[in-house]
């Protein structure tokens, strides 16, 4: 049975911080979709406080921005506590007909950006939130849902802090293998060491992304809506196994390496090496905080949002070259710590696909629970 989500929630929108005697500290948080990016799924803190209880909403709520970008990022919450708003947010509070986990669930597999208009600038108002309908099963299969989805949850969340723990624990091999010894090291200009490849016409090859958490990987590895290329792919970058790429934005997190042979967008630089160098050492460094902060932040022009990688000028800035033995051996005990990470965040991946196939099942009707698991849900 689907119902409109009108006959289930009460709508709240936020009010202005000038509404408010805002403080460091309070009974409650006043909640901006900045405070979001803080957690995942509860949200019980913010960076400023106030003491309005009359224009809180409840614990239990679900709250969302109300417009722009980060409707498309999805970007929803339940309140763990009262909470405040501001203006560029709004809440549903569930009644008694559905449960306010199972209403999480559902509102995160509907995506805001099918919710919103997104004709211009993503908005969400009250005309959207309405007459849009969910399936609603009975309210004990509700909990046993959200139940089974909340042990997804948390199997992804436990094996997120242990993928934290190991890239502190390589941050620290880093600093004790490399950091501790860089100074000591020859120092080079990348640009002989690397040759920039700008090959190009090849419309047969794979289309690969840069990405910061995975380096450079197939399109078809990405999650969600995928930008395809406008029109012919000529000016496309051929790049091979083993090959660097770098953009105006790496300052952010570093240089990305490929494991696959593709074609990627003409706006990154392919870096080849041109000497004999250990990739997987230079895979590990140049993705290093120590790279980032101490040389790769010299190329950076601009300020702000301006800020962009001088490609000339990463090209001529020295890096540490260890030698080749030496550039061997760190690698290979970084690499240990790298692919116990690896491997965690395939675990990771793999219980987020797991997790979408069960929303997609269950949260659609098309699969129900058993009578005799819903029964322990059932109020005595």
């Amino acid at each position: 049975m689907k119902v409109a989500l009108k006959n289930l929630v009460e709508i709240k929108s936020g009010y202005s911080p000038s509404t408010f005697e805002l403080m460091e500290n309070g009974p409650i948080p006043y909640v901006k979709v900045e405070d979001m990016n803080n957690c995942t799924k509860y949200q019980n803190a913010s960076r400023e406080y106030c003491e309005d209880v009359d224009r809180s909403v409840p614990a239990g709520a679900i709250i969302f921005p109300k417009r722009g970008a980060a409707i498309m990022n999805n970007k929803v919450r339940i309140t763990a506590t009262n909470i405040c708003m501001d203006t560029n947010m709004m809440a549903i509070i569930p009644n008694g007909k559905i449960q306010s986990e199972f209403l999480y669930y559902t509102i995160t597999y509907e995506k805001l950006s099918r919710i919103a208009d997104t004709s211009t600038i993503p908005q969400i108002n009250n005309k959207h939130i309405n007459p849009y309908k969910i399936h609603l099963p009975p309210l004990p299969e509700q909990k046993a849902i959200s139940a089974l989805l909340s042990t997804w949850d948390e199997a992804i969340e436990k094996t997120e802090r242990l993928i934290q723990a190991k890239e502190a624990n390589l941050k620290g091999q880093i600093q004790k293998l490399i950091s501790q010894r860089c100074d000591s090291w020859l120092h080079i200009k990348p640009k002989k060491l690397f040759d920039t490849i700008t090959e190009k016409n090849f419309p047969d090859e794979e289309l690969l992304s840069v990405t910061q958490d995975r380096g450079v990987i197939p399109r078809s590895m990405l999650e969600g809506r995928v930008m395809s290329p406008d029109g012919t792919t000529a000016s496309y970058k051929l790049i091979k196994r083993g090959d660097f790429a770098i953009s105006l934005r790496s300052f952010q997190g570093g240089i990305e390496y490929s494991n696959y042979q593709g074609i990627i967008s003409p706006a990154y630089t392919v870096l080849r090496p041109k000497i004999e160098l250990n990739r997987d050492f230079y895979r590990l460094f140049f993705k290093s905080h120590l790279f980032i902060e101490k040389y790769l932040n010299l190329a950076v022009i601009g300020i702000r949002d301006g800020k962009q990688i001088s490609i000339p000028d990463f090209l001529s800035i020295k890096i540490p070259v260890p030698p080749l033995e030496e550039q061997k051996e760190i690698a290979e005990a970084l690499l240990i710590c790298q692919h116990e990470i690896d491997l965690l965040k395939q675990l990771a991946d793999k219980y987020k696909t797991q997790k979408r196939g069960l929303m997609q099942k269950m949260l659609t009707g098309e699969w129900r629970v058993k009578p005799e698991i819903v029964n322990q849900y059932m109020e005595a």
